[in-house]
C-alpha cells in the first residue's frame, strides 16, 4: 500500500469515528429534548380574565347627562362599556349652547363609537375629530372632549390608579388655585380680597365695577340701559359698556390694592377682550408697575397679531386662550414666546388628550398652564384640572369656582378646596362619580336672557361690543 493510500485510509477511519461520536451526541440531545418536552414548563404570568366580560372590552353606549345643581347648566358625558359597572365620565359643558352639545353626543358620537375599543384613546380622538368632516367649533369640540375625558377615566379605573399617575405622576403636592373677587368700589374689592387671603388663597383675580357700566366680572349687574334711548328706540337694545370708564378704573384699582395689601399677594385681572387693541396695550403698560401675576385676554382671538407689538412694549405677564378651538390659534403665540400662560377651556380644545399636547408644547417655550375653570365647568371637569395640574411640570395656576352642597351630592368625590389648593384623591380614574337620580332632580332650564345676553353689550352710540 502506498503512503498516499495509507493516509487516505487513516483519514477515512478518523472521519467515521467522529461521525459516530456526532451521531451518539445527536441522539443524546434528542433524548434530552424528549425528556424536556415531557416536563411541564413554567409559563409567564397572565393577567386575570375579566370576570364580567365575555370578550374584548367594547363601548356599548355614550350619552349626555344634563343637570344644574348649582343653577348653572352642565353637560356630563357618560361612556359605558361591555364590562358591567365600568364607565367613564367627562365634562362637555358649553352652557350657552348646551342642547346642541347633547345632540352631538347622543345622535352622532354615540352610534359612531358603539362597538369600539375604549383603550385606543388617541385613535378614537382622531376618528371623532374627522367624523363630521367640518372640524372644530365649540359644539363639536365639547362633545369630543367629554368623550375623551371619559375614556381617560375608564383607563384609570382599568389600571386601578388615579389618573395623574398614568399621566406621569406628581410634579407637586397639590394644585394652587386662584379665586374671584369683585366689588362696586376699590374698598369693597380690598375687603373681599382680605377675606380670600384669610382662607389661604395666594392668587386672587380682582375686578371692579363702575356705576352704570356693565364691567365684566364685577358687581353691579348688567349695566345701565343705553343712553339716548329716544334716539336708539326701535333700533337697538342692550346694556352699556363704556371702555373709557373701564380703562381708567383698572389702574386706580391696582394702585389701591398694592398700597393696601402689599406686594406679596398675587393679583390677576381679566380684560375679557373688551378694549380696542391699542387701548389694551396702553392698559398693559400702565399696569406693569403693579406686578400682576397675569393679565387675561387683553385681545380677542381675532386680534392675536397685536401680541408681538405688546411684547415689545412691556413685561406685564399675559394669559390667553379661553376662546381657542383650533391649535392654529395658539401654536405661534407659544412658539413666539408672546404669551406667558395658556388659558384654554379643556372641554373646548379636545379634552385631556389635547391639553397634554398643549402643555408639552408650552413647556419648551417657558409658557405655563392656567386652564379655564369657571362656574360652568362641572366637578368632573375640575377633577380633570387636578390631574393635569399635578402631572404637568410647567403648571402655573388653576381657576376654580366653588361647588355647593347640591353639586357635591350630585357629584360624589367632587374636589375639595383646602387653604387655596386642590388635592387629588387616590380613587381610580378622575375620582368623581355622578348620582343620576339626584342629577335628574336639577333639570336644566332654557335661559334666553343668558343665552342671548352675550350679544347685547353696546357702546354709547349702540355699537355692539365684544363680550
Amino acid at each position: 500500500m502506498s503512503s498516499t493510500t495509507s493516509l487516505r485510509t487513516s483519514g477515512r477511519r478518523q472521519f467515521l469515528r467522529q461521525l459516530g461520536r456526532g451521531a451518539a451526541l445527536a441522539g443524546l440531545m434528542a433524548g434530552t429534548g424528549r425528556l424536556m418536552a415531557a416536563q411541564p414548563q413554567p409559563q409567564p404570568p397572565q393577567p386575570p380574565p375579566s370576570p364580567a366580560s365575555d370578550g374584548p372590552l367594547k363601548i356599548t353606549n355614550v350619552r349626555a347627562i344634563l343637570t344644574a345643581p348649582q343653577g348653572i347648566r352642565l353637560c356630563v358625558v357618560k361612556v359605558e362599556t361591555s364590562e358591567p359597572g365600568l364607565y367613564g365620565l367627562g365634562c362637555a359643558t358649553f352652557t350657552q349652547r348646551i342642547r346642541l352639545v347633547a345632540a352631538a353626543v347622543d345622535q352622532y358620537l354615540a352610534p359612531f363609537l358603539r362597538g369600539k375599543d375604549p383603550d385606543n384613546i388617541e385613535d378614537l380622538w382622531q376618528a371623532m375629530f374627522q367624523s363630521s368632516y367640518w372640524r372644530n367649533g365649540p359644539v363639536l369640540m365639547n362633545a369630543l372632549s367629554g368623550v375623551d375625558m371619559a375614556l381617560w377615566d375608564i383607563k384609570g379605573k382599568r389600571a386601578n390608579m388615579p389618573l395623574y399617575q398614568l399621566l406621569g405622576g406628581r410634579c407637586r403636592v397639590g394644585v394652587p388655585l386662584y379665586t374671584h373677587v369683585s366689588g362696586s368700589s376699590n374698598e369693597q374689592v380690598e375687603e373681599r380680597a382680605r377675606a380670600a387671603m384669610e382662607q389661604g388663597f395666594r392668587y386672587i383675580r380682582v375686578q371692579v365695577g363702575t356705576p352704570g357700566n356693565a364691567t365684566y366680572g364685577a358687581s353691579g349687574g348688567r349695566g345701565a340701559a343705553l343712553p339716548g334711548r329716544e334716539l336708539l328706540q326701535g333700533h337697538f337694545e342692550g346694556n352699556l359698556f363704556d371702555p373709557v370708564l373701564y380703562r381708567n378704573s383698572v389702574p386706580r384699582l391696582f394702585a389701591h390694592l398694592r398700597s393696601a395689601l402689599g406686594a406679596d399677594i398675587e393679583l390677576l385681572h381679566d380684560v375679557h377682550e373688551r378694549l380696542a387693541p391699542i387701548d389694551a396695550i396702553g392698559l398693559c403698560k400702565e399696569l406693569e408697575q403693579y406686578r400682576l401675576f397675569f393679565l387675561e385676554d387683553p385681545f380677542a382671538p381675532e386680534d392675536v397679531g397685536f401680541f408681538r407689538l405688546l411684547r415689545q412694549q412691556c413685561a406685564t405677564p399675559i394669559a390667553m386662550g379661553e376662546l381657542f378651538n383650533n391649535p392654529n390659534e395658539w401654536v405661534e403665540l407659544v412658539s413666539g414666546r408672546l404669551i406667558d400662560f395658556i388659558r384654554c377651556h379643556i372641554s373646548q380644545i379636545g379634552g385631556i388628550s389635547m391639553a397634554r399636547k398643549i402643555a408639552a408644547h408650552c413647556g419648551f417655550y417657558g409658557v405655563r398652564t392656567a386652564w379655564h375653570g369657571p362656574g360652568d365647568t362641572s366637578p368632573v371637569g375640575h377633577a380633570a384640572h387636578i390631574h393635569l395640574g399635578l402631572s404637568t411640570w410647567n403648571f402655573g395656576v388653576q381657576e376654580f369656582a366653588p361647588i355647593n352642597d347640591a353639586g357635591r351630592e350630585v357629584f360624589p368625590g367632587a374636589p375639595q378646596v383646602q387653604r387655596g389648593m386642590l388635592f387629588a384623591s387616590d380613587r381610580p380614574g378622575l375620582g368623581v362619580d355622578i348620582n343620576e337620580t339626584l342629577a335628574a332632580r336639577y333639570p336644566i332650564r332654557d335661559d334666553p336672557p343668558f343665552d342671548l345676553g352675550w350679544g347685547r353689550l353696546r357702546g354709547r352710540d349702540g355699537t355692539i361690543m365684544r363680550p
